[in-house]
């Protein structure tokens, strides 16, 4: 059945009103967030971690710390060494550094060769710092005659502390001293070292310790 023309306007009147409503509808519906692109964090707002493959074996590194030096530990000579007292501490520090040597180098040689070797080394110490008694050992300091002005004055003096332990063998060893002097400039010094090397020689059946010339 044909429409009458009467109808057909309210027909378009109808359908333009239904679809005005269904872009509405549309212009309304809610539409999902554009996720926004992520800022720059600023420096330090975020500790650094270092991954597992890149962590340094001298320590472990905690997930989620900050990045920091390296922990690491000391040999046991560097540790007693950062015990020593201050130089210019004087006497006072002295039993100080001696504790530091025997603990850094433990004993090795009989007593009756350590008190030897001791003795020897400081006698020879003093006789090449100050002239004193070089006269027992005219191989190694020449002419007796012959006068030296010495390097340090004797008041000045001062062994500090001495090990004698062996080097490398039983028939080897060396004294090893430190101590203190003024040089013939006035300058004033603590703590230095000075090694003096022996070799045991036999003798008419007895041993002893012979002094090494100076390298």
């Amino acid at each position: 059945m044909t429409a009458s023309p009467a109808r057909s306007p309210r027909l378009l009147l109808i359908a333009t009103v239904v679809l005005v409503v269904a872009g509405v509808v549309l212009l309304a519906a809610p539409h999902a967030p554009r996720t926004p692109a992520p800022s720059a964090t600023p420096r330090g707002a975020v500790p650094t971690v270092v991954p597992p493959a890149a962590a340094p074996a001298s320590g472990p590194v905690q997930t989620g710390a900050p990045v920091s030096a390296p922990a690491f530990t000391a040999p046991a000579e560097t540790v007693s060494l950062s015990a020593l007292p201050p130089h210019g501490e004087g006497v006072a520090g002295d039993a100080a550094i001696q504790a530091s040597l025997e603990d850094a180098w433990p004993a090795d040689l009989a007593s009756d060769d350590e008190r030897e070797l001791l003795a020897a080394g400081r006698d020879l110490l003093r006789a090449d710092a100050t002239g004193i008694g070089r006269a027992r050992w005219p191989g190694l300091f020449g002419d007796p005659g012959q006068v030296i002005a010495p390097a340090f004055a004797t008041g000045r003096f001062r062994i500090q502390a001495a090990i004698a332990r062996r080097d490398g063998s039983a028939d080897k060893a060396v004294a090893h001293l430190v101590w203190a002097g003024m040089d013939r400039g006035g300058t004033y010094t603590d703590r230095r070292i000075t090694d003096w090397y022996f070799t045991r020689m036999s003798t008419k059946g007895a041993s002893t310790w012979a002094p090494q010339p100076l390298t």
